[in-house]
Protein backbone atom coordinates (compact mmCIF):
# COMPACT_ATOMS: atom_id res chain seq x y z
CA UNK A 1 0.00 0.00 0.00
CA UNK A 2 1.59 3.38 -1.18
CA UNK A 3 0.25 6.57 -0.10
CA UNK A 4 0.22 9.81 -1.17
CA UNK A 5 2.42 11.13 1.74
CA UNK A 6 3.62 10.90 4.88
CA UNK A 7 2.76 12.64 8.53
CA UNK A 8 4.43 13.25 11.57
CA UNK A 9 2.93 12.21 14.53
CA UNK A 10 -0.12 14.04 15.64
CA UNK A 11 -0.22 15.09 12.82
CA UNK A 12 -4.21 14.41 11.37
CA UNK A 13 -5.20 13.74 7.34
CA UNK A 14 -8.75 14.22 6.12
CA UNK A 15 -7.95 13.68 2.57
CA UNK A 16 -5.10 10.94 2.45
CA UNK A 17 -4.93 8.97 -0.98
CA UNK A 18 -3.68 5.09 -1.32
CA UNK A 19 -2.99 2.84 -3.85
CA UNK A 20 -2.92 -0.63 -4.24
CA UNK A 21 -3.47 -3.97 -5.82
CA UNK A 22 -6.98 -5.30 -4.54
CA UNK A 23 -8.33 -8.96 -6.36
CA UNK A 24 -11.93 -8.00 -5.84
CA UNK A 25 -15.02 -9.27 -7.78
CA UNK A 26 -17.25 -6.59 -6.60
CA UNK A 27 -18.25 -2.96 -6.97
CA UNK A 28 -15.81 -0.39 -5.86
CA UNK A 29 -18.80 0.87 -3.45
CA UNK A 30 -18.59 -2.90 -1.78
CA UNK A 31 -15.05 -2.72 -1.49
CA UNK A 32 -15.64 0.65 0.69
CA UNK A 33 -18.08 -0.94 2.55
CA UNK A 34 -15.96 -4.52 3.14
CA UNK A 35 -13.16 -2.11 4.83
CA UNK A 36 -14.80 0.42 6.21
CA UNK A 37 -16.71 -2.63 8.63
CA UNK A 38 -12.81 -3.76 8.89
CA UNK A 39 -11.08 -1.06 9.59
CA UNK A 40 -10.09 0.73 12.83
CA UNK A 41 -11.92 3.39 14.16
CA UNK A 42 -9.81 6.66 13.44
CA UNK A 43 -9.78 5.60 9.60
CA UNK A 44 -12.26 5.76 7.46
CA UNK A 45 -12.30 4.72 3.51
CA UNK A 46 -14.09 7.94 1.90
CA UNK A 47 -14.35 6.40 -2.07
CA UNK A 48 -12.57 4.17 -4.09
CA UNK A 49 -12.03 4.18 -7.72
CA UNK A 50 -10.14 2.10 -10.28
CA UNK A 51 -6.51 3.50 -11.50
CA UNK A 52 -4.45 2.03 -14.20
CA UNK A 53 -0.83 0.76 -13.54
CA UNK A 54 0.36 3.85 -14.36
CA UNK A 55 -1.16 5.51 -11.28
CA UNK A 56 1.01 6.41 -8.03
CA UNK A 57 -0.42 8.03 -5.48
CA UNK A 58 2.43 9.70 -4.62
CA UNK A 59 4.08 10.63 -7.74
CA UNK A 60 0.88 11.16 -9.88
CA UNK A 61 0.32 13.99 -7.44
CA UNK A 62 -0.37 17.37 -8.68
CA UNK A 63 -0.60 19.35 -5.21
CA UNK A 64 -1.00 18.48 -1.62
CA UNK A 65 -3.30 20.79 0.55
CA UNK A 66 -2.24 21.28 4.11
CA UNK A 67 -4.45 23.72 6.77
CA UNK A 68 -3.17 24.22 10.64
CA UNK A 69 -5.60 25.98 13.08
CA UNK A 70 -5.24 27.60 16.15
CA UNK A 71 -7.31 28.97 18.15
CA UNK A 72 -7.03 32.34 20.00
CA UNK A 73 -7.79 32.04 24.07
CA UNK A 74 -7.06 32.07 27.54
CA UNK A 75 -8.05 28.79 28.53
CA UNK A 76 -7.86 25.56 27.00
CA UNK A 77 -10.72 24.17 25.30
CA UNK A 78 -10.24 20.09 25.38
CA UNK A 79 -12.70 19.63 22.28
CA UNK A 80 -10.22 21.95 20.58
CA UNK A 81 -7.04 20.80 21.44
CA UNK A 82 -6.84 17.26 19.88
CA UNK A 83 -7.16 19.50 16.77
CA UNK A 84 -5.87 22.90 17.24
CA UNK A 85 -3.00 24.70 18.76
CA UNK A 86 -4.49 27.22 21.56
CA UNK A 87 -2.07 30.58 21.77
CA UNK A 88 -2.98 32.95 24.42
CA UNK A 89 -2.40 36.67 22.77
CA UNK A 90 -4.41 37.57 19.97
CA UNK A 91 -3.02 37.24 16.54
CA UNK A 92 -2.67 40.02 13.66
CA UNK A 93 -4.18 37.57 11.24
CA UNK A 94 -4.25 40.07 8.59
CA UNK A 95 -0.12 40.94 8.78
CA UNK A 96 -0.06 36.71 8.94
CA UNK A 97 -2.26 36.60 5.35
CA UNK A 98 0.14 39.48 4.10
CA UNK A 99 3.51 37.21 4.78
CA UNK A 100 1.55 34.29 3.32
CA UNK A 101 1.78 35.48 0.10
CA UNK A 102 5.51 35.71 0.64
CA UNK A 103 5.93 32.09 0.16
CA UNK A 104 3.94 31.76 -3.31
CA UNK A 105 5.58 30.74 -6.19
CA UNK A 106 8.72 28.94 -6.95
CA UNK A 107 11.70 29.22 -4.14
CA UNK A 108 14.30 27.85 -2.16
CA UNK A 109 12.17 27.30 1.22
CA UNK A 110 15.29 26.00 2.86
CA UNK A 111 14.41 27.94 6.35
CA UNK A 112 11.17 25.96 7.00
CA UNK A 113 12.77 21.69 6.41
CA UNK A 114 14.54 19.61 5.12
CA UNK A 115 13.86 17.70 1.92
CA UNK A 116 12.79 13.65 2.58
CA UNK A 117 14.91 12.66 0.11
CA UNK A 118 18.44 14.16 -1.21
CA UNK A 119 18.93 18.00 -0.38
CA UNK A 120 16.44 19.74 -3.07
CA UNK A 121 14.43 22.47 -0.80
CA UNK A 122 13.12 24.44 -4.03
CA UNK A 123 9.41 23.97 -3.71
CA UNK A 124 6.03 25.75 -6.00
CA UNK A 125 3.51 26.82 -3.32
CA UNK A 126 0.64 27.65 -5.64
CA UNK A 127 -1.52 29.35 -2.82
CA UNK A 128 -1.23 30.04 0.74
CA UNK A 129 -3.63 32.17 3.10
CA UNK A 130 -3.99 32.83 6.83
CA UNK A 131 -8.10 33.57 7.80
CA UNK A 132 -9.72 34.21 10.84
CA UNK A 133 -13.59 32.31 11.48
CA UNK A 134 -15.05 31.96 15.32
CA UNK A 135 -11.97 32.63 16.73
CA UNK A 136 -10.18 29.90 14.88
CA UNK A 137 -7.26 30.82 12.60
CA UNK A 138 -6.34 28.77 9.92
CA UNK A 139 -2.98 29.03 7.83
CA UNK A 140 -3.63 27.13 4.49
CA UNK A 141 -0.88 26.33 1.94
CA UNK A 142 -1.08 24.37 -1.32
CA UNK A 143 1.92 23.26 -2.47
CA UNK A 144 3.52 20.65 -5.51
CA UNK A 145 5.51 19.17 -2.46
CA UNK A 146 6.15 19.58 1.34
CA UNK A 147 9.51 19.74 3.22
CA UNK A 148 9.73 18.01 6.47
CA UNK A 149 8.14 20.17 8.87
CA UNK A 150 7.54 22.91 6.43
CA UNK A 151 4.08 23.52 7.85
CA UNK A 152 5.10 23.71 11.43
CA UNK A 153 8.13 25.69 10.98
CA UNK A 154 5.79 28.15 8.89
CA UNK A 155 3.62 28.10 11.42
CA UNK A 156 5.76 29.38 14.25
CA UNK A 157 7.17 31.93 11.78
CA UNK A 158 3.82 33.07 11.40
CA UNK A 159 2.64 33.48 14.73
CA UNK A 160 5.44 34.96 15.82
CA UNK A 161 4.88 37.43 13.09
CA UNK A 162 1.01 37.24 14.91
CA UNK A 163 2.21 38.55 18.15
CA UNK A 164 4.41 40.94 16.69
CA UNK A 165 7.63 38.80 17.50
CA UNK A 166 8.43 39.52 13.95
CA UNK A 167 8.20 42.36 11.70
CA UNK A 168 7.17 41.25 7.91
CA UNK A 169 10.07 42.05 7.00
CA UNK A 170 12.14 39.86 9.59
CA UNK A 171 10.03 37.28 8.08
CA UNK A 172 10.74 38.03 4.82
CA UNK A 173 14.86 37.55 5.77
CA UNK A 174 13.87 34.08 7.31
CA UNK A 175 12.70 33.21 3.87
CA UNK A 176 15.49 34.77 2.08
CA UNK A 177 17.78 32.98 4.72
CA UNK A 178 17.66 29.53 3.78
CA UNK A 179 18.68 28.19 7.23
CA UNK A 180 16.02 26.81 9.28
CA UNK A 181 18.23 27.48 12.52
CA UNK A 182 16.41 31.38 11.73
CA UNK A 183 12.87 30.04 11.99
CA UNK A 184 11.12 30.30 15.88
CA UNK A 185 11.19 26.55 16.62
CA UNK A 186 8.53 23.93 14.97
CA UNK A 187 4.53 24.51 16.11
CA UNK A 188 3.04 21.56 17.78
CA UNK A 189 1.70 18.48 15.42
CA UNK A 190 -1.90 18.73 16.70
CA UNK A 191 -2.88 21.57 14.45
CA UNK A 192 -2.05 20.17 11.40
CA UNK A 193 -4.29 18.41 8.68
CA UNK A 194 -3.67 17.13 5.62
CA UNK A 195 -6.63 18.49 3.80
CA UNK A 196 -6.24 16.97 0.18
CA UNK A 197 -4.39 15.94 -2.65
CA UNK A 198 -4.70 17.15 -6.24
CA UNK A 199 -4.71 15.06 -9.60
CA UNK A 200 -5.22 16.22 -12.71
CA UNK A 201 -8.85 14.88 -14.39
CA UNK A 202 -7.77 12.65 -16.80
CA UNK A 203 -5.65 10.88 -13.65
CA UNK A 204 -8.01 10.87 -11.22
CA UNK A 205 -10.88 12.53 -10.88
CA UNK A 206 -13.32 12.25 -8.01
CA UNK A 207 -15.26 15.46 -6.81
CA UNK A 208 -13.87 14.60 -2.69
CA UNK A 209 -15.00 17.54 -0.25
CA UNK A 210 -11.23 17.25 0.80
CA UNK A 211 -9.62 17.95 -2.06
CA UNK A 212 -11.53 21.89 -2.16
CA UNK A 213 -8.74 24.06 -1.16
CA UNK A 214 -10.62 26.80 0.98
CA UNK A 215 -13.28 24.54 2.15
CA UNK A 216 -15.58 26.25 4.73
CA UNK A 217 -15.61 22.11 7.03
CA UNK A 218 -12.59 21.91 9.31
CA UNK A 219 -10.90 18.45 10.00
CA UNK A 220 -13.91 17.94 13.01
Amino acid sequence: MIAAGRTDAGVHARGQVVHLRAFWSHSMDDLRRAWNANLARDIAIRATARVGPEFHARFSARSRVYRYRIYVAPVRSPLLDRYAWRVRRDLDVSSMDVACSEIVGRRDLASFGRAPQGGNTVRTVLGARCRLRDRIVSIEVEADAFLQHMMRRLTAALVALGVGRLTLEEFCAIVAARDPRRTPGVAPPNGLCLVGVRYDPEVLDWPLPSAEMWQKESCL
